[in-house]
């Protein structure tokens, strides 16, 4: 091949070498794994080199600095199109893992993963949360930007730009997110759509037959159409004609084919999703121009070529510091405060305006609870934004007087339903509309950016919609709240559609996701804490709808408790149980009643809350052992949801009592009694257990 043996080679020559590289790179470790998608990297390459080679402002050597752009490769099949990039450009990921592609404990994982690849910013591979992440990334940028950028200081200004494909634009979660983006003129956010009318089992006229263009720009996007996607000074001009678009999110529809190249492939859903095969992978080589021998082949002109962007992002990130100094002289507040942000660092004394809650009987609602201690720690926390979907009288997570997150066009007045404060990027409520499955994939965007806490809320039922970006989140090790209210059959009269039963086991099925159901104020107050401080887990908040007592901790234990999981909230004499109630959330009233009544039975019992499950087994085994010793066979777990789960803490001797049903339509109060959440069913059944035990 006449352009591999010049020692100079036209651009145009460079160019079409470099996209082979791409090309062969991919197609050679899918080929040596046998396993992956090597379709979309013969497709597509020609748009990401143009996109990395000509736009993207990124720093191999420091994959973290924080001004770079963001990529997102939502088509998170075609992983290998992404690994060859990071290893041409320079980033930390030698040659031999792009040959362990797929292998165990390799870098270079079946879909891009965060954490374990450097330069890779979010995990994808289910179709659609990448697409909403890139929102979530460009709305955490528009707000560090708005919050903290002055004239002449523009340090956090960069895109977020994105590969997406036909299966993310089917996605219902990506036209949430598409929605939102529009709505509030994302200007900085360029998305590529790999439009090659393939997906893995079909043509896409099979299923997909709008007008994807008109769609978007009913959105409120911008939108290009490129009907060749070899072409690259075409593809070169629209990105740039997209970045001089500030008032829109782009979208570029790049015509191009699946399996570029492949005789007996291209166009073929067999290009999708498994290897080419010896024998194909020759005749592409041959099609295109490219040596057979050797596998793995980079020229040494693309080498040289691609390993540009070395030095271009060291300068762009020095000229970036050089700013920050001069910002840090001019700005020092600011400055610092950003400096902790984009180090995760927490103000020592965020939490220092949370109330304790005085001893009261009636009580408030833990969600009415969590919105006063929201209030008193948000100040402090300046990266701290989200909202809910459409419910924020309900969740109470509006954040008094700090604005809606909105472009600055949008500025309208006092409308129904709005924060007080203002009207720009700087606020920090997020109305994400009825819209709960972007809402969760776009946190995970604005999380991953760095400098932000997201939060976001909904009815503890509707976390159904949001489970799957919560597992991903979950999977990422990310620091994001979840506000789940209205969280058992107790909620009442909007029936069983509404009323969550099986959702808290869902929840405590995921992974390092921190579930804590917190059964007073004061309790609340310390799962707000938890969740703020983790930094490797996100956390979900349970909520009730109606009013619990608030305990009088100088008779009861410290809250402080929740942070071990399970506590001792009051114990028999001696710490010498006969019977261990143990409940979570509003069932703890019910235990504490039930208690007084066994003793007049002269039965001693001890109460144990227990928020959190995940909590409890981070402890040591002593721990444990001490809140269930192992010499107490008779213990009760109540809690308004199924019984999944609980039987590892009663044991084979207890009893659990739990609805595993649906719900119906009536009053709260009338509900938790029909469900046998009572005092009298506690103490006959404690009773019960206890007689059998002792015969046995």
């Amino acid at each position: 091949m006449n352009t591999l043996t010049k020692s100079i080679l036209n651009s145009v020559e460079l160019d079409q070498l470099s996209v082979n590289t791409i090309r062969f790179l991919s197609v050679d470790a899918i080929e040596k794994a046998n396993s992956g998608h090597p379709g979309l990297p013969l497709g597509a390459a020609p748009m990401v080199y143009i996109l990395w080679t000509k736009f993207l402002q990124h720093n191999p050597a420091n994959p973290n600095w924080f001004n770079r752009d963001r990529f997102v490769l939502s088509a998170g099949h075609g992983s290998m199109l992404l690994y060859s990039l990071l290893h041409l450009t320079g980033y930390d990921l030698p040659l031999e893992e792009i040959k362990k592609f797929r292998q165990w404990g390799s870098k270079t994982p079946g879909h891009p993963e965060r954490g374990i690849t450097p330069g890779i910013e979010t995990t994808t591979g289910p179709l659609g949360q990448g697409f909403a992440n890139g929102v979530g990334m460009a709305i955490a940028e528009a707000y560090l930007a708005a919050r903290y950028n002055k004239s002449g200081f523009e340090i956090i200004d960069h895109h977020t730009y994105a590969i997406v494909s036909d299966g993310d634009l089917m996605e219902g979660v990506s036209a949430e997110a598409a929605q939102l983006a529009g709505h509030l003129k994302l200007g900085k956010l360029i998305y590529l759509y790999d439009n090659n009318h393939i997906t893995l089992a079909s043509a896409t006229p099979v299923t997909f037959t709008e007008d994807h263009a008109q769609r978007f720009e009913a959105y409120g996007w911008h939108t290009q159409s490129i009907d060749d996607g070899n072409d690259l000074e075409t593809i070169e001009n629209a990105i740039r004609i997209a970045q001089q678009e500030t008032e829109r999110p782009s979208l570029i529809l790049v015509r191009t084919h699946i399996g570029f190249g492949s005789p007996n492939k291209q166009d073929k859903c067999s290009a999708h999703g498994s290897p080419l095969g010896k024998e194909e992978v020759i005749l592409t080589k041959k099609n295109l121009g490219w040596p057979v021998e050797p596998a793995f082949l980079i020229p040494e002109e693309t080498r040289i070529h691609f390993h540009k962007a070395i030095e271009h992002g060291k300068k762009s990130e020095s000229e970036w510091k050089e700013k920050i100094s001069l910002y840090e002289k001019k700005y020092p507040e600011l400055a610092s405060e950003l400096s902790d942000l984009i180090n995760g660092k927490l103000k020592s004394n965020w939490d220092s305006e949370i109330p304790e809650f005085p001893a009261d009987d009636k009580g408030i609602a833990t969600r009415v609870a969590s919105g006063k201690i929201m209030q008193a720690f948000y100040k402090l926390l300046p990266g701290f934004i989200g909202g809910s979907a459409d419910l924020n009288t309900s969740t109470f997570t509006e954040l008094k007087n700090a604005g809606n997150f909105e472009n600055p066009s949008m500025a309208v007045g006092d409308l129904q339903g709005s924060a007080e404060g203002g009207w720009n990027y700087a606020g920090r409520n997020l109305q994400f509309g009825v819209r709960e499955h972007g809402m969760a994939s776009i946190s995970n965007g604005m999380a991953v950016h760095g400098g932000i806490i997201p939060f976001c809320s909904t009815f503890l039922t509707f976390s159904d919609y949001m489970r799957p970006a919560i597992r991903l989140a979950a999977l990422m090790e990310l620091n994001l709240v979840y506000v789940f209210t209205h969280d058992s059959i107790a909620m009442g009269e909007d029936g069983p559609t509404h009323q969550s039963v099986e959702h808290l086991a869902a929840l405590r099925a995921i992974p390092n996701l921190i579930v804590i159901r917190p059964s007073d104020a004061n309790e609340t107050a310390m799962a707000w804490r938890i969740a703020i401080e983790s930094k490797k887990s996100p956390v979900a908040l349970i909520l009730s709808r109606q009013d619990l007592p608030i305990l009088d901790r100088k008779k009861f234990a410290s809250a402080e408790g929740l942070r071990f999981g399970a506590y001792i909230l009051a114990d028999a004499p001696d710490a010498n149980p006969d019977l261990i109630l143990i409940a979570s959330g509003s069932e703890i009233g019910l235990i504490i009643t039930a208690q007084q009544e066994l003793i007049k039975h002269k039965i001693s019992v001890r109460l144990v809350s227990m928020p959190s499950w995940e909590l409890f087994e981070a402890q040591t085994p002593e721990y444990r052992e001490l809140i269930f010793p192992s010499a107490v066979k008779t213990r009760i777990s109540i809690e308004a949801g199924v019984a999944q789960g609980w039987h590892r803490y009663v044991g084979n001797s207890g009893s659990i009592i739990s609805i595993d049903t649906f719900g119906a339509s009536a009053p709260g109060e009338v509900m938790m009694r029909e469900y046998g959440f009572t005092v009298e069913n506690i103490c006959d059944r404690a009773i019960t257990l206890l007689k059998t035990n002792k015969n046995d």
